[in-house]
């Protein structure tokens, strides 16, 4: 794609989800992997019911398996589909941010970050969100500052709430909250865990896609028992999927097998548009709203909303095709 086609695509993306996509057909989901009958998901009202926001963890100690891609993308998709969305960037690299255009000096500044905002307990989260170029997206900074945490709470008490008594004023403002969680399990992540009622695992459909995912769910059932009892696994999304390699595909089946309902139906495919779009500080909806990867995000985006009924559409409307 020439510079002047992203520049086009960038300023001409609409709401992508229509009833025939141009790349639709190309989409992947679990029951097409496995050879059975697939799920559509309803477009959801753009009237959500009122109430307190639903806060997703994005969590994988193993980087590179699109845990940041999944924020950024995801939380662009609920706002398409009309959902208040925060995200934070709770990831000391600073991906979500830079993915969302903050670069240079402003990524570089501590003020109003998540790390400020940990450090000051007279500062506020809701003075310090930032609007992103998607309507209803807003974000918080993350900054390289965050890797030091462990040091530095580690003689507070009660560190591991830190970051739920900080979201807890503006939950009422938005419909969805998303962190995007640095590829660790320590304190930061324990942070975002405590603040959260439910884990989304992206899972790459790669030969070590298991490996550490044991570990992760162990984690995830000390936080259950000690610090968060209400937190509950979202779901595991399988991401950069190629149907052409067997390997991918028996990624897929391992997954499914082992996991069973906790899977999405939803495969995120490996697309290089959703590896172009950071690079412009946009979502990839902004960037090419007919890509594949946005296409997909819309599915995922519109499976949560399902599956957490915050969608007036009923589990009896689901098409089957």
């Amino acid at each position: 794609m020439g510079k002047n086609a992203r520049k086009t695509s960038r300023l001409n993306a609409k709401s992508t989800y229509r009833a025939s996509s141009p790349r639709e057909e190309s989409l992947a989901t679990t029951a097409d992997v496995l050879g059975k009958k697939k799920q559509n998901f309803p477009e959801p009202s753009k009237t959500p019911e009122s109430g307190s926001a639903r806060v997703i963890s994005v969590v994988n100690q193993k980087g590179g398996v699109g845990k940041t891609t999944t924020a950024i993308n995801l939380g662009a998709a609920l706002a398409e589909v009309g959902r208040r969305v925060l995200l934070i960037d709770f990831d000391s690299q600073a991906s979500m941010t830079t993915g969302l255009g903050i670069k240079g000096n402003a990524l570089r500044e501590q003020y109003g970050s998540i790390w400020y905002l940990l450090n000051d307990p007279e500062a506020k989260l809701e003075d310090f969100i930032l609007k992103s170029t998607v309507p209803g997206l807003d974000f918080i900074r993350g900054h390289e500052d965050l890797a030091a945490a462990e040091a530095a709470f580690v003689s507070e008490i009660a560190k591991e709430h830190k970051l739920r008594k900080l979201l807890a004023p503006v939950l009422d403002t938005y419909d969805v909250v998303l962190i995007d969680c640095s590829p660790s399990l320590g304190l930061i992540t324990t942070n975002a865990l405590g603040a959260s009622d439910s884990v989304l695992i992206p899972v790459q459909c790669e030969y070590f896609a298991l490996e550490g995912l044991g570990k992760l769910l162990n984690t995830i059932k000390i936080i259950q028992r000690s610090i968060n009892t209400n937190l509950e696994i979202e779901g595991l999304l399988l991401t950069m999927h190629d149907s052409r390699l067997r390997l991918s595909n028996q990624v897929v089946e391992e997954v499914k097998l082992h996991f069973q309902q906790l899977v999405f139906d939803t495969i995120i495919k490996r697309n290089t548009t959703l590896s172009e779009a950071p690079s412009f500080g946009v979502p990839v909806l902004e960037f090419d709203a007919t890509a594949v990867g946005s296409v997909g995000y819309l599915n995922l985006a519109r499976e949560i909303l399902q599956k957490n009924g915050m969608t007036k559409i009923s589990e009896e409307e689901r098409i089957i095709q």
